[in-house]
């Protein structure tokens, strides 16, 4: 369901993928061939959060930010994420239920593992990898983590065909 708030309304580019059982709501803007998977949750009502091209977020994850936030393009957001964050970089995978606080800055392919908690208002440089509660940069992802993160977002693109051809999808408009 993608919807409007106090005047602001999703945009979703034509060639993204929207679950119809996504909720989408206020000043969202969805990048080209991006996909937003079943349960997933995207409220901006505090300020805008922009999604690049060929990012996926996968099903049950939540994405609200406290003021603008944006999510780079080929970013993987694992299932059951909660994601406060105010920037994901280029590339980079949060996995499976991991949570970011607000004011959270992830760089450009970095891989933050699943379960993790990172706290509020914390930065991480470019090709981090970040694990643990609270997360902690244990050093730089390694080659195996980049062929992952890039085959894990090439993959959620190539299934968007599949799924808009099987009329399962409510993107590729603005709603006003």
């Amino acid at each position: 369901m993608i919807r409007s708030l106090d005047g602001k309304s999703p945009v979703v580019h034509p060639t993204a993928f929207v679950s119809e059982a996504a909720y989408i709501v206020g000043d969202v803007e969805i990048g080209p061939r991006s996909s937003i998977w079943p349960g997933v949750v995207i409220r901006a009502d505090a300020g805008k959060i922009k999604i690049g091209g060929g990012t996926n977020i996968q099903d049950n994850s939540v994405l609200h930010a406290d003021a603008d936030a944006v999510i780079g393009d080929n970013v993987t957001i694992g299932h059951g994420v909660v994601c406060h964050a105010r920037t994901i970089g280029d590339g980079s995978l949060l996995g499976n239920n991991c949570t970011l606080n607000d004011g959270v800055v992830i760089g450009k392919n970095s891989l933050v593992a699943a379960g993790s908690t990172l706290t509020e208002n914390t930065e991480y440089d470019d090709n981090a990898l970040i694990r643990g509660t609270p997360g902690k940069a244990l050093g730089t992802v390694k080659e195996r983590h980049t062929d992952l993160m890039k085959r894990a977002a090439l993959s959620y693109v190539n299934r968007i065909e599949r799924y808009t051809d099987a009329g399962l999808g409510d993107g590729g408009q603005q709603v006003t």
